[in-house]
């Protein structure tokens, strides 16, 4: 059995792993880059967390969350993810002591090789779809 959630409709092949790993780096980042931040400016601190919160909310790619605002295109999507990943990284780094930061690393990068076959989907999702027609939806 697959720990990979495909549903009707073409949705994201976004596994069960993937997610957790994914979610765990968001919170890294929504945790570590204003407490990296705080000293230099609170309010770039308090921007961060809007922004790092904010964007994936906004801006999704259809069939890959339930919901979202403005549809974008998956690489976007994509960057969003790296974005929250580059977060935790940078920040627990510039925050934290050494092992912590280590420990965030390999999260990411275990987070990254698991994203790969949700990222491939993204990546189609775009180029598969026409004016006018859903993607995901066959041509007639």
């Amino acid at each position: 059995m697959s720990n990979q959630r495909t549903g009707p409709g073409g949705e994201s092949p976004d596994s069960r792993l993937a997610s957790v790993l994914r979610f765990s780096s968001e919170l890294v980042a929504w945790v570590a880059t204003p407490w990296a931040l705080w000293s230099v400016s609170v309010p770039a601190a308090l921007l961060s967390v809007v922004l790092l919160i904010g964007l994936p909310t906004v801006f999704t790619t259809p069939g890959d969350k339930a919901h979202g605002m403005i549809a974008v295109p998956g690489v976007v999507t994509i960057a969003l993810v790296l974005m929250q990943l580059a977060a935790a990284v940078a920040s627990s780094w510039a925050a934290w002591f050494t092992p912590v930061a280590i420990v965030v690393s390999v999260l990411a990068a275990a987070c990254v090789v698991a994203e790969i076959p949700r990222w491939r989907w993204l990546v189609t999702r775009r180029s598969s779809a026409s004016p006018g027609r859903p993607a995901g939806e066959p041509r007639v």
